[in-house]
C-alpha cells in the first residue's frame, strides 16, 4: 500500500499498519459541500501589508 501511494517511508508504513489493525474504515466518507461554498473572488497577495508589519519595531511576535 505504501509503495502504491509512492511513499515507502517507515512512518507511512507504520501508519498504514495501525490503520489496518485499528478496525476503523480506511476511506473517510465523502463530503458533499454545497455550491454556496465555491470561491467567487480570487484572493490577492498583499505584500505591502506584510512589509508594513515587518517594519513595525514596537510589535512583538512569538518566536
Amino acid at each position: 500500500m505504501a509503495l502504491e501511494a509512492g511513499v515507502p517511508t517507515k512512518t507511512h508504513v507504520l501508519n498504514l499498519l495501525h490503520r489496518l489493525t485499528d478496525g476503523k474504515p480506511m476511506t473517510p466518507p465523502a463530503i458533499r459541500a454545497p455550491q454556496a461554498l465555491t470561491l467567487s473572488r480570487e484572493p490577492e497577495a498583499n505584500v505591502e501589508r506584510y512589509d508594513a508589519l515587518r517594519k513595525l519595531k514596537e510589535a512583538r511576535h512569538a518566536s
